[in-house]
């Protein structure tokens, strides 16, 4: 550390962000392939109440 630069918070944050972005961007077709074209599961997994038509209402 021989030069003693100020570096404002925003400048440290873009700078942290643009190197995250380049990481994920090699890594990307690796890890997110099997979440863009993962099947679809139904989310009707609740028994319907037939409460109605076991008492005779």
């Amino acid at each position: 550390m021989s030069e003693n630069k100020k570096v404002s918070l925003a400048d440290l944050m873009r700078g942290q962000l643009a190197k995250k972005k380049q990481e994920n961007k090699g890594g990307e077709n690796l890890k997110n392939k099997d979440l863009a074209t993962k099947k679809l599961q139904s989310q009707q997994t609740k028994k319907p109440n037939n409460q109605r038509r076991r008492t005779g209402v």
